[in-house]
C-alpha cells in the first residue's frame, strides 16, 4: 500500500454533508502516515492476523447530534490512499456495552485499512462502561436513557452506513462498490440488526455469537447463578470443570471420531446423565474429593436452560463441553466461602434499565422474582435491542448476502439461540438458503474465546466472493488442535448439515477428509 495520501485530507474535503434527522457539529481530517500494528484474529474473528506496516490513511471523525435529544455522536471513518483503496467499505462492531470507537475496534480498522478497505466505527454516542456499571443508562433513578439506548440498538447503525459513504464520495469522487459488515457479540447483534431494520446499508454481513434476543440472552447469563442461590450452594470451580471434562470424555465420540471436541451435542444431552457422576472421585480439586449432587444440579440447569417458576424453558443454556466455571456458572471461592460471579455484561441491564436504578439483591431474588425480571426486560424493550425479527424479506430482495457463525461450546451466548433465529427465519423465508448461511463452529467458545477449534478466518472473503461474484459459501476451513497438540485443518458446514469425517481418508488434521452432509 502507498504511504502518501494522494487526495487532500482536511476538513474542508468533506463539507455539504447531510443526514435526515441530525445536526452536524464537527468535522476533523488529519492525515496518519507509516502506521504499524500487529492485528491478531481475535481482533477481526472472519479474517486472518496481520501485521500492518506503515500504512497510511485520512482519520477523519465527524461528531452530529439528533435536535432534541441531547446526544452528540461521533464517526470516525479511515480512508486509505486512492492508489490503495480497494472500492469497498468495511464497518467493524463493538463488544459487550461499547457500540464501536474503542482501542479494540482500532485495531479491528488497522487491519481492515491495511487490506485496503475505507473503514468506519461509531461511537453511538455513549460513554464507555466502568467495571458493571453503563455510566449513560440513567437520566435519573427511575429514568433509563431511551434515546441512547436506541442509539445503541439501531439508530447509530443506519447513521454509520450513511456518513461513511458519503465522507468515502466525498474523498474519492466515487461511493464504495461494495459495503461490508463485520462484528462479533455485540458487533454480531449489530450486524443481524442492520440486515433486518436497514437492509440496503451494506452488501455483505458477517456476524458472529450474536445475542438476539437482548433480555432473553442476558438474564439467561444470570440463570445458574440465580439457581445456585435458589439452591443454597455454589461449588468449586475445579468441580464445575470436573463434570465438563466428563461430560466430553463420554459424548467425544459420539460422532465417530475422538479428539476432545463435543460436535453431536444434541446426542450428548440425550445419552449423557450428569447425575451418574455424583459420588465420583475427583483428583486434581484439592477442596472436593468426590462430585457432588449439587453440582451435578448446577450443571445440568445450566445445560437446560432458564426455566420460569412453572418449569417452563425461557432460553436455551450453552452445550456440554462448555467450561462453565470461566463463563455463567463461574464461583470465586477465594476466601474459603464460594460465591457467585455475576457475567459483567448482564448485571447493568437489570439494575439499570429493568430496575431502573432501584435497589436489588442478586443473591436473594426467588424464582418468581427473577422470572419478572425476564419479563420486564421484555415487555419494556424488546422493541428497541430485540434483534430476532425473521423476516429478511426486504434484506433478500436488496440483494444482501450474511453469514453467521457460533462456536459451540460459547461461555456466554448459547449457540442454540441462533439456531433458533435462523430456523424462524428460514420458516419465513423459504430460499433462505440463498442469501444467508449460518455456521456452526464446533470446539469453539465466545468469538474466539479458547478451546480447539479456532476462527473462520476465511469466512470473510467468502462472504465477500458470495457478494460480489454469487459463490456461496458450502464449507469453510478452520484450523484445529489436536488432543496430541497437532494443529491440523477441517471445514465448517452451513447449517443443518455438518462435517463428516471419511475414515477411509486418511488423518482428521486434513481438510480433503471432510465433507459436509
Amino acid at each position: 500500500m502507498a504511504t502518501m495520501l494522494t487526495i487532500p485530507c482536511l476538513a474542508e474535503t468533506f463539507t455539504g454533508l447531510s443526514l435526515f434527522g441530525a445536526e452536524f457539529l464537527s468535522i476533523a481530517a488529519s492525515p496518519v502516515t507509516n502506521y504499524s500494528i500487529s492485528v491478531q484474529v481475535s481482533d477481526r474473528f472472519t479474517q486472518p492476523a496481520v501485521e500492518v506496516q506503515n500504512v497510511a490513511f485520512c482519520n477523519v471523525t465527524v461528531t452530529y447530534t439528533h435536535p432534541g435529544q441531547a446526544d452528540t455522536i461521533a464517526v470516525e471513518v479511515w480512508l486509505p490512499p486512492a492508489d490503495g483503496w480497494n472500492g469497498r467499505l468495511q464497518a467493524v462492531g463493538g463488544a459487550g456495552w461499547v457500540a464501536g470507537r474503542s482501542p479494540l475496534t482500532a485495531v479491528a480498522m488497522a487491519g481492515a485499512v491495511s487490506d485496503g478497505y475505507a473503514t468506519v466505527t461509531t461511537d453511538a454516542g455513549l460513554r464507555d462502561p466502568q467495571d458493571s456499571v453503563v455510566p449513560w443508562a440513567l437520566l435519573s433513578p427511575g429514568n433509563p436513557d431511551l434515546y441512547s439506548l436506541q442509539n445503541l440498538a439501531s439508530v447509530s447503525l443506519d447513521d454509520e452506513a450513511t456518513i461513511a459513504k458519503s465522507l468515502i464520495k466525498a474523498y474519492y469522487r466515487r461511493g464504495p462498490e461494495y459495503s461490508y459488515w463485520n462484528g462479533c457479540s455485540q458487533g454480531g447483534r449489530q450486524g443481524l440488526m442492520l440486515a433486518q431494520r436497514y437492509p440496503t446499508a451494506y452488501d455483505g454481513i458477517a456476524a458472529g455469537a450474536p445475542p438476539l434476543h437482548w433480555t432473553n440472552d442476558l438474564l439467561a447469563m444470570l440463570w445458574p447463578q440465580q439457581f445456585m442461590s435458589m439452591l443454597g450452594k455454589h461449588p468449586y470451580p475445579c468441580e464445575i470443570q470436573a463434570i465438563s471434562a466428563a461430560a466430553t470424555a463420554a459424548c467425544d465420540g459420539l460422532d465417530g471420531l475422538v479428539d476432545g471436541i463435543v460436535n453431536d451435542v444434541e446426542g450428548c444431552l440425550a445419552s449423557f446423565d450428569v447425575f451418574e457422576l455424583v459420588g465420583r472421585a475427583i483428583t486434581d480439586c484439592p477442596e472436593v474429593s468426590e462430585i457432588t449432587w449439587e453440582a451435578t444440579a448446577v450443571v445440568n440447569a445450566t445445560w437446560q436452560g432458564m426455566r420460569n417458576s412453572h418449569g417452563a424453558n425461557v432460553w436455551p443454556g450453552p452445550t456440554p463441553g462448555t467450561d462453565l466455571a470461566i463463563g455463567v456458572a463461574n464461583n470465586d471461592c477465594t476466601s474459603g466461602t464460594c460465591q457467585g460471579v455475576l457475567v459483567p455484561v448482564s448485571v447493568p441491564w437489570v439494575t439499570q434499565f429493568i430496575a431502573r436504578g432501584a435497589d436489588l439483591d442478586f443473591t436473594n431474588l426467588t424464582h418468581a422474582e427473577f422470572d419478572e425480571l425476564v419479563h420486564q426486560g421484555q415487555q419494556r424493550y424488546r422493541s428497541i435491542m430485540g434483534t430476532d425479527d425473521p423476516d429478511l424479506f426486504a434484506f433478500r430482495n436488496a440483494g444482501g448476502k450474511m453469514v453467521t457463525y457460533h462456536g459451540l461450546i460459547d461461555q456466554l451466548l448459547p449457540p442454540k439461540g441462533t439456531i433458533k433465529y435462523y430456523d424462524a427465519a428460514s420458516a419465513l423465508v423459504p430460499d433462505i438458503h440463498d442469501f444467508y448461511r449460518h455456521f456452526e463452529i464446533p470446539g469453539m467458545g465466545h468469538c474466539s474465546g479458547g478451546g480447539p477449534s479456532g476462527n473462520p478466518t476465511s469466512l470473510f472473503d467468502q462472504l465477500r466472493a458470495w457478494v460480489e461474484n454469487g459463490t456461496a459459501p458450502d464449507s469453510s476451513p478452520v484450523q484445529v488442535t489436536d488432543l496430541e497438540g497437532g494443529v491440523g485443518e477441517r471445514i465448517l458446514c452451513p447449517y443443518p448439515q455438518k462435517a463428516i469425517f471419511d475414515r477411509d481418508c486418511g488423518a482428521a488434521g486434513e481438510r480433503r477428509c471432510w465433507s459436509c452432509k
